[in-house]
C-alpha cells in the first residue's frame, strides 16, 4: 500500500468520529450507567468512552456490548478505556490509552486499522513522542482543576489546548469542563470536549449533554 493510501485510509478511519462532545462513564452511576447513558446521547453525547479500571475483563465486556446495543441505532461508536482486547471482543469502535496504561502502537495492533487509537496527554513534555500515524484523537488535559481523578496532573490550561492542536490531531480537552466552560476550550482549538462529572453527576443528563453540546456548537459558530 502506497503511503497516500495509507494517509487515505486514516483520514477516512478519523473521520467516521465524530468527537464534539465525549462522554467518559463513571463507575459510581453503577445501575444507572445505562440509563445515563442513553439519556446523555438523546441530549446530544456524540461519543462514549467506557472507563472502569476496576472491573474485571468478562465484567467489562458485557458491560461493553449493552451500551454496544444501547449506541448503535443512534449511530455513536464506543471506546473501551485501556483495554484493547476487551474493546475487540466486545465490538467496540476502538481504545483509549493513558500515558501509563498501555502502548498505542500495541493497542493499535490488537485492534485493527479501523478502530479508533485515541491517547492521553497530561502535559506538553509528552507531545513530540507521539506516533501520529497510529493515535487517531488526543485526550488533553486536565485542563482545568478537577475532582474526578484525585490523581489528575497539574492543569494544562488553554494553552496546553493551543500547543496540542499544533500536532495536526483531533484534540479533545478534558478536566474540569463545564457549560461555563466549554465554549472557551474550543475557541482554544479544541474538536470537543470530554466531560463525567458533568454528565454522569448531573440530575437530568440529558438536559446536561444538550447543554453542553449547545456550548460547543455556539463555540464552533463564532469567528475566528
Amino acid at each position: 500500500m502506497s503511503p497516500d493510501s495509507d494517509d487515505q485510509r486514516v483520514a477516512e478511519r478519523r473521520g467516521r468520529f465524530d468527537c464534539r462532545l465525549y462522554f467518559v462513564t463513571d463507575p459510581s452511576l453503577g445501575p444507572r450507567l445505562f440509563d445515563t447513558v442513553e439519556a446523555a446521547v438523546a441530549g446530544g453525547v456524540t461519543l462514549v468512552q467506557l472507563r472502569d479500571k476496576h472491573a474485571s475483563d468478562r465484567a467489562l465486556v458485557e458491560t461493553a456490548r449493552r451500551l454496544k446495543a444501547i449506541l448503535k441505532p443512534h449511530g455513536v461508536p464506543l471506546i473501551v478505556n485501556d483495554r484493547p482486547r476487551v474493546a475487540v471482543e466486545a465490538g467496540a469502535d476502538g481504545v483509549h490509552v493513558g500515558q501509563t496504561d498501555g502502548d498505542p502502537v500495541e493497542a493499535r495492533r490488537i485492534v485493527g486499522g479501523e478502530a479508533l487509537v485515541g491517547l492521553s496527554i497530561t502535559h506538553a513534555g509528552q507531545l513530540p513522542s507521539i506516533p501520529r500515524a497510529t493515535v487517531d484523537m488526543l485526550g488533553v488535559g486536565p485542563v482545568f482543576p478537577t475532582g474526578t481523578k484525585p490523581d489528575a496532573a497539574e492543569p494544562m490550561g488553554l494553552d496546553g489546548i493551543g500547543a496540542a492542536t499544533r500536532l495536526g490531531l483531533p484534540v479533545v480537552a478534558i478536566g474540569g469542563i463545564d457549560a461555563g466552560n466549554a465554549a472557551s476550550v474550543v475557541r482554544a482549538g479544541a474538536s470537543g470536549i470530554a466531560v463525567v462529572s458533568a454528565i454522569a453527576g448531573a440530575p437530568d443528563p440529558r438536559r446536561a449533554a444538550a447543554r453542553l453540546i449547545d456550548a460547543v456548537e455556539s463555540a464552533r459558530l463564532l469567528p475566528s
